[in-house]
């Protein structure tokens, strides 16, 4: 190993001159404060979809007198994005894999941005016809395309600029983004709460959608100050590739076929959970419970605003005694919540309410899919870790994350078994999580370079 390769990824190991530290600091902050910001800029643009679909889209894009019908049809769309983030993957893993972090990241942030912008001044059913959920689907698989490709790239250029002993945190602070990005979603649709129903559903759903140019602006600025990642620039030197791959997905399944299955199935639970419980829930809540809009969306506010301090909390620990104990606990609780989050929810009493999904995502999802960005490129080598990172988040994320709603629609409309199945539905997807993680090695110790 040369001292160029021990440098890239532990500076704490081997210290280079002091001028040269300095400068690291200051990119391993940029690389930070960009990929935390340009992933709150791409999952608010997804997120906000997510909520509009559950309060908005079946009642302007899918009109019909079966309110279950068009309920179905909204996931139907939402499940559209969530396809698509495997490919998406695959497109923007190989960019990032053959030319570079950066360039792929700014990529994926302008086509987010822009697909969102077109939604909120899409027309509606009324005025377009069947245009309008034609058009609603090609603009949620943009989306889709691109958020597939943002968050393997993001927390890839945080942990790799980050020292051997803080990728755990570093790459958590890149997830919170994530969260950060709901919180502001659900506060967005909150403003607007004091809207009659006729104005929310004419204009002002519309005005969190818009608000994403100012967030581009911001976004592109950060990233375009970012320089490459140092431990992709010390493979390329010499090191572990000299020659780009032609092919980073058949390299990863290929060579690492055991890693992308269980990076796969460790998502699975969580994002069954998490997707469930954001999106579902909403209309589960008011639809058929009759509780009011504003109490599911405070819930998720408080457990959102929650989750952001949990997941570097979580992280920050498993860099200290290893990321399987705190995941394999979370994983085995969430199968026991499962059950209980919708007796809490049944209760129809808003503190039940907020705490089950204080419970439910500022704890256990944030101990798990706050691992994620530390445990996946862990788990594969520099010359394919963008295609494959991407590849395994995104595929779990469509499987679970984009069907999940859906089923639990159609297991609680007319005819299904109701309620206890969706509750039977997520805690079998955490068993398989489970499973996985008893199968996993420890990898706070991997070498980046040399993984």
């Amino acid at each position: 190993m040369t001292e160029q390769h021990v440098t890239a990824d532990d500076s704490e190991r081997t210290p280079p001159p002091l001028d040269h530290q300095a400068h690291r600091r200051t990119q391993r902050r940029r690389a930070l404060v960009s990929s935390m910001l340009g992933n709150v800029v791409e999952y608010y643009d997804f997120a906000i979809y997510s909520t509009a679909a559950s309060l908005v889209f079946g009642k302007v894009f899918f009109p019909t007198s079966d309110s279950v019908t068009g309920t179905v049809n909204t996931f139907g769309t939402l499940a559209v994005g969530y396809l698509a983030r495997p490919l998406g993957g695959v497109l923007f893993g190989h960019l990032g894999d053959r030319i570079g972090r950066k360039i792929a990241l700014l990529i994926t942030l302008v086509a987010m941005a822009g697909a969102t912008l077109l939604i909120g001044l899409l027309p509606g059913y009324a005025r377009i016809g069947l245009w309008a959920p034609i058009l609603l689907i090609v603009l949620r698989l943009i989306q889709g395309l691109a958020v597939g490709g943002e968050w393997g790239g993001a927390v890839i250029m945080s942990v790799e600029h980050a020292g051997a002993r803080r990728r755990g945190l570093m790459g958590s602070l890149t997830q919170s983004g994530g969260s950060l990005a709901l919180l502001l979603s659900f506060g967005a649709f909150s403003l607007l709460d004091g809207l009659d129903e006729r104005t929310f559903l004419s204009w002002g759903w519309r005005l969190p959608f818009l608000v994403t140019i100012v967030m581009l602006g911001i976004g592109l600025y950060l990233r375009l100050k970012v320089e490459e990642s140092p431990v992709l620039e010390a493979a390329c030197d010499g090191g572990e590739r000299t020659v780009k791959p032609r092919t980073p997905l058949w390299d990863a399944v290929r060579d690492r076929p055991r890693a992308l299955l269980l990076g796969i199935g460790l998502g699975l639970g969580p994002f069954a959970a998490y997707s469930v419980l954001t999106t579902f829930a909403l209309s589960y809540a008011s639809g058929q419970l009759g509780l009011p809009r504003q109490l599911t969306i405070t819930a998720l506010m408080i457990s959102s605003g929650g989750l952001a301090l949990g997941i570097p909390l979580f992280a920050a620990l498993s860099d200290r005694i290893g990321r399987r104990p705190i995941y394999r606990v979370a994983i085995l609780l969430m199968m026991v919540n499962a059950f209980v989050v919708f007796q809490l929810i049944q209760t129809r009493q808003a503190a039940a309410i907020i705490i089950g999904f204080v419970i439910s995502v500022s704890v256990l999802h944030a101990a798990t899919i706050g691992l994620l960005p530390a445990i996946l490129p862990e788990l594969f080598p520099t010359r394919y870790r963008y295609t494959a990172v991407s590849v395994a988040y995104q595929l779990t994320s469509a499987v679970s994350g984009g069907l999940t709603p859906l089923f639990a629609a159609l297991l609680t409309g007319p005819g299904g078994p109701g309620i206890i199945a969706v509750s039977v539905m997520m805690a079998a997807l955490c068993a398989v999580s489970a499973g996985c993680a008893l199968a996993l090695r420890e990898t706070r110790d991997v070498d980046l370079v040399n993984a």
